[in-house]
């Protein structure tokens, strides 16, 4: 009697087997790697945010300056303070150029960003100086608070005019409450500028 033949050979089973393996690990290791996306989930890098703007194209430096309430202050030679930062420190039209393609581009916006990454409760001034000019002109700056969580909402919308170089003047102020609302908004002016010219920066 003839022995039936073996249709296939241990080798090729160990290695579809081997394949089929390395197979799955490929396939568990995509789905790891691009797990499924999770729609209207935002995460912001902060509560608040503090704006200054001024016209696009204008050569003249304006700053933000900001107190916190433990006394700090945020501005262009301190940029982060506990937890506030100068996130943008525009100098007018000065570094407002980059490359795209290989072509040159301007950047007209002229805006300064200062973000609050925290509750931290108490009172908070918000000053705005002219500190370069090229025009000698007046500016007009357009300030705003903006409250990112839990959903963004514009707490503070004002403008203040700096009539000359040097000119430093009190946006706003505002109060900080332990469960992060913003109370107590007032003008009462307050100097925090330090430099004595321009030169300092």
């Amino acid at each position: 009697m003839r022995k039936r033949r073996a249709t296939s050979d241990p080798f090729t089973d160990l290695l579809f087997n081997a394949l089929l393996g390395f197979t799955f690990l490929f396939l568990a290791a995509v789905m790891f790697m691009n797990p499924e996306a999770k729609t209207g989930i935002v995460n912001p890098k902060a509560d608040y945010l503090l704006t200054i703007k001024w016209p696009d194209n204008d050569p003249d430096d304006i700053d933000i300056w900001v107190e916190d309430p433990s006394g700090q202050k945020i501005w262009f030679r301190n940029k982060e303070a506990g937890l506030i930062n100068l996130e943008r420190d525009d100098r007018g039209m000065l570094n407002d150029t980059m490359m795209i393609d290989g072509k040159k581009v301007e950047n007209p916006l002229n805006q300064e960003v200062v973000t609050i990454r925290g509750i931290v409760p108490g009172e908070y001034i918000v000053n705005v100086h002219y500190y370069a000019t090229s025009t000698h002109k007046p500016v007009k700056v357009n300030v705003k608070l903006t409250r990112v969580n839990p959903v963004m909402k514009i707490v503070y919308y004002g403008t203040v005019t700096l009539k000359k170089q040097g000119q430093e003047k009190t946006a706003f102020r505002f109060t900080i409450t332990p469960d992060g609302d913003v109370t107590d908004i007032n003008h009462l002016p307050k100097k925090l500028v330090t430099l004595q010219k321009s030169g300092d920066r």
